[in-house]
């Protein structure tokens, strides 16, 4: 993927990057103000001799590695701690309460300090020795064990439970739910936060690292400008300033350091130009049974008197519904009495209840082959870009060929490099365009995109076709390759551009309502 091209990443203040995010001591206070988007969502403004132009369907995004993360929470914790007055823990706690929010935590706190400090267990207590203690005539509420020498902890909710129940409780939340920063105590409907000096007490050694890479975690998940990338064991995380409610308006593409290019909006995989909305709706109807529905429609019929759904099993067209006894036919859907005594002097064909019936079943029809038609295309591109994939794999081999049978340098063979790379990012848009283009209402806007997915999958068969030469002709095809590489590059570009310019601008007409 060539990043200077598609996509790519700018450095963020740290402002930005501390920017951001929800408190639950105070009233969420949205900023509701117009975002340029075409300034780079809130971005400022960049060097234009630095950086190239950015496309109308390019974001402006950073990445960072975790000692970045983790520089930039140790620089926060200690900013408000100077300001609370508070120790560096007790302030790393306050603000993961705050989920990282600075101002409204300081505003929180200078408004009702005791309030804030007892809702994260920092309370009067917070000084207190926490003790494991033996009590006279306990009984457990979780495992009912009344032994005199139970040992057993309570917080000062007084919530009292056994070490061996409160451990595995606290083990369950980090462990198998990954929890850490806000873990409540067990007891039933109690809001109290298990504080960290509780959670030292009880914690083993072999959790303590889980829950502080857990606690560490927060400070992503709490970020609405920040998210994990969503690769298997990928360890950065982005941050771009796309907010929830501009997410009609463009599709919020990334890329990750790993290589991996998401939607910012929601993780999915790459789905330019289709927006987040729509890509929901979309799986949604290629994977629940709502398509089942759909088939029976096309295939059943239903009794014209109690609507009964039903499915011909025999020749003859005279049918009689098993539910409410009425008996009709099966070609036109009239009642049979009129129709005599064999079903092919039917000659109410144009009959008022026959023809909506047979209208209904006709548009139905029309609805299912209309879906077969985009749906058939998305998983053939789906599955092209799969199969081209697993031909650069083959192709690394050839490319070492060359260098031996063509004299050419490694560096000389990488058009096949940038061919597969193209193929598999044109195959992904041209997957998406299809489902775009599914609910697209018929208008001279979709006339236009049409002309351009077309445009760009003659250009992407011409190049896959010539990615699957032999070793002895692709020497000869290089700068066949490199023009047509090129070419389905330009063609993509121009098929995004298009989309994401009316789509910011609200052109595009959908024959749904996407929320």
């Amino acid at each position: 993927m060539d990043s200077d091209d598609d996509m790519r990443s700018v450095q963020s203040s740290d402002d930005d990057f501390m920017d951001g995010g929800d408190s639950p001591f105070s009233v969420d206070d949205d900023d509701d103000s117009d975002i340029d988007l075409d300034d780079g969502i809130g971005f400022e403004a960049q060097d234009k001799d630095i950086y190239p132009a950015k496309k109308s369907y390019e974001v402006d995004f950073d990445v960072f590695g975790p000692e970045q993360i983790q520089a930039h929470q140790d620089r926060q914790v200690e900013e408000v701690s100077n300001i609370l007055g508070q120790p560096t823990e007790s302030t790393a706690i306050l603000l993961r309460y705050a989920k990282w929010n600075k101002e409204r935590l300081i505003e929180s706190y200078m408004d009702r300090q005791d309030e804030v400090l007892e809702a994260v267990g920092l309370g009067s207590d917070a000084n207190v020795p926490r003790k494991i203690t033996k009590v006279k005539g306990f009984i457990c509420d979780i495992c009912c064990e009344d032994d005199a020498d139970l040992d057993t902890f309570a917080m000062k909710c007084g919530h009292r439970f056994c070490v061996d129940c409160y451990k595995q409780y606290l083990s369950q939340k980090i462990k198998e739910e990954g929890e850490a920063a806000r873990i409540k105590c067990p007891g039933d409907g109690c809001n109290r936060t298990v504080d960290s000096k509780s959670l030292d007490l009880l914690v083993g050694h072999d959790l303590h690292a889980r829950y502080h890479e857990l606690l560490t975690r927060t400070y992503v998940d709490d970020k609405d400008n920040l998210k994990w990338c969503p690769a298997p064991n990928c360890v950065y995380a982005i941050d771009c300033k796309v907010k929830a409610r501009d997410l009609m308006r463009i599709v919020p593409t990334v890329l990750c350091k790993c290589g991996h290019p998401f939607c910012f909006g929601c993780t999915l995989a790459d789905h330019q130009p289709a927006p987040c909305a729509l890509v929901k709706k979309w799986l949604k109807k290629c994977e629940d049974d709502s398509e089942t529905a759909n088939w029976i429609s096309a295939n059943t019929k239903e009794c014209p008197k109690c609507g009964s759904t039903i499915e011909k099993n025999g020749g003859c067209n005279h049918m009689t519904c098993r539910k409410c006894r009425h008996e009709f036919c099966w070609m036109c859907m009239g009642i049979w009495s009129e129709h005599g005594t064999s079903w092919y002097n039917c000659n109410r064909f144009e009959e008022k209840s026959g023809h909506d019936a047979r209208d209904a079943q006709a548009k139905s029809r029309q609805s299912l082959e209309r879906y077969l038609h985009y749906y058939n295309r998305y998983a053939n591109h789906e599955q092209s870009a799969k199969l081209d994939k697993d031909i650069y794999l083959k192709t690394e081999k050839k490319m070492t060929q060359l260098q031996v049978t063509a004299s050419m340098s490694w560096i000389e063979v990488q058009f096949l490099e940038s061919a597969s790379q193209a193929l598999q990012q044109c195959r992904q848009t041209l997957k998406w365009t299809y489902a775009f283009a599914y609910y697209l209402a018929r208008n001279n806007q979709t006339e236009i995109f049409e002309d351009n997915q077309k445009d760009l999958e003659m250009a992407v068969e011409n190049l896959s076709e010539m990615f699957e030469k032999s070793v002895d002709q692709l020497a000869g095809l290089k700068v066949d390759m490199l023009d047509k590489t090129s070419y389905c590059n330009r063609r993509r570009v121009i098929l995004l551009e298009h989309t994401a310019n009316d789509l910011k601008a609200g052109n595009w007409e959908f024959n749904v309502t996407l929320t």
